[in-house]
């Protein structure tokens, strides 16, 4: 008995003990808070937008509504079949007089009820106007990729951005850093009387002066993400971040440039749509002055009757076959005229056509162009940084061992953020001219609605 009571003893300081240790080894197993900001690549935040931002999902929805505006134009060739009923009830019936009497005509109750059906089968504009409905389907969906183009390149832009400012912040957090450390080297020294009370002063100042653009580079993170949020369509209270850096990026600007061409320019494509409308309806114009030719057939049944016992009138049918061709002969000159002014509009968009081609491609050479200087830009920034953060660490060890000055460390603290920061605007610049030249040449990849 005692050994059994022993043994649980044992048993229950062995739970008490191990609980806490399971515990705390499931703490470190367990996953870590949600509080975490999401980390969208590049190829993340434009899945979302192109799926999300309102902008994208009203370029679909006119898609869908320019389908069904087609599908009406092409019932127009289906036989309209109606049905109709009507009631008459005489208060006062017609009367008329003959032979010094006057009689009065028809019964106090009529009813009539039948069916229609009418189709047209010789009508050139109703024909052509249905090729003119399928261009309007295909200039939605080149207007829809258009919105997807001009998001993606906003995205990139946005996304960019945050980049940019991450770097940035970067830089100015090291140089506060730096500033806080040689305040630190300077206190030291004076307080033992190394260095005069101007140094230590001015060390003060540096580091004070240091850390609003540590607080202004925070800020144009948040501003930065809030625009990518805005551009994503998410919660702006959502946290979010950007995967990389734009270091990732300086392979590209090592490789060939390539100018683009129109050949899948969005806005040359809708003009070449547009172009082809006005032709169509040139067409359509000219159609109007061809004969039309139309069938329709109509069977009727009436009943006439004193009382209202319905169930007891006599009903009579009748039905009618009927073709009715219309020729135009006169219209005051009207169809004439809308012909010339549909010339005129047809003028006016190549003249159009050719101005927007012109302009599109001076702005394909002028990002092709930065692009070409970003990249030297890039290169002699990139081979000043060693240089100049070699410069301020010779600076730095100069002064703490007290043969170098505040002014020599201050210009090669200087001349070290003026050289990464040239390196990160080199390299952006880069990206925003890319993308800017890739929305010109339409080589973004974006699900396309189907026609």
């Amino acid at each position: 008995m005692k050994l059994k009571n022993l043994f649980f003893t044992l048993l229950a300081l062995i739970c008490v003990t191990s609980v806490p240790a399971m515990a705390q080894e499931n703490a470190e197993v367990a996953p870590k808070s949600t509080d975490e900001p999401i980390v969208l690549t590049l190829e993340q935040a434009l899945e979302i937008a192109l799926s999300e931002n309102p902008t994208v999902k009203v370029a679909d929805k006119t898609i869908e509504t320019k389908k069904y505006a087609k599908k009406g134009t092409y019932a127009a060739l289906w036989p309209e079949i109606s049905a109709s009923a009507t009631y008459q009830r005489y208060i006062e019936k017609p009367s008329f007089h003959i032979m010094g009497q006057t009689m009065k005509m028809g019964t106090t109750n009529t009813m009539m009820g039948g069916f229609s059906a009418a189709m047209p089968l010789v009508n050139a504009q109703l024909w052509k106007s249905l090729k003119l409905s399928a261009m309007d389907v295909e200039l939605a969906v080149e207007q829809a990729r258009s919105s997807r183009i001009d998001m993606t390149e906003q995205v990139s832009k946005a996304f960019f951005q945050v980049l940019l400012a991450k770097d940035s912040y970067d830089v100015y957090k090291r140089v506060y850093d730096n500033a806080v450390e040689n305040h630190k080297i300077v206190e030291k020294r004076y307080s033992v009387g190394q260095v005069s009370e101007y140094d230590f002063i001015q060390s003060q100042v540096r580091v004070a002066n240091a850390e609003p653009d540590v607080f202004n580079a925070e800020n144009s993170i948040v501003l930065a993400l809030w625009q990518l949020k805005a551009l994503l369509g998410m919660d702006l209270n959502i946290d979010i971040d950007c995967a990389g850096r734009l270091s990732d990026y300086e392979t590209q600007l090592t490789s060939m440039i390539e100018m683009g061409d129109l050949s899948d320019n969005s806005t040359m494509k809708q003009l070449d749509i547009q172009e082809d409308m006005l032709l169509q309806a040139l067409k359509i114009k000219r159609a109007a002055n061809l004969p039309s030719l139309a069938a329709s057939i109509n069977y009727q049944w009436n009943a006439m009757d004193e009382t209202m016992a319905i169930a007891h009138y006599r009903w009579m049918g009748s039905s009618t076959a009927m073709f009715n061709l219309s020729i135009p002969i006169f219209s005051g000159g009207k169809r004439r005229a809308e012909i010339n002014q549909a010339k005129i509009d047809i003028e006016n968009l190549q003249l159009q056509r050719e101005n927007t081609e012109r302009q599109l491609r001076t702005a394909l050479m002028s990002y092709y162009s930065n692009m070409q200087t970003n990249v030297k830009q890039y290169h002699a920034s990139a081979q000043n940084i060693s240089q100049a953060k070699r410069g301020y660490e010779i600076a730095a060890k100069r002064y703490e061992v007290g043969s170098g000055t505040l002014v020599e460390m201050d210009n090669s603290q200087l001349a070290y953020t003026q050289a990464e920061l040239s390196r990160s605007t080199a390299i952006y610049n880069y990206l925003i001219n890319q993308v800017s030249m890739e929305k010109i040449a339409g080589n973004f990849s974006t699900d396309e609605q189907e026609n």
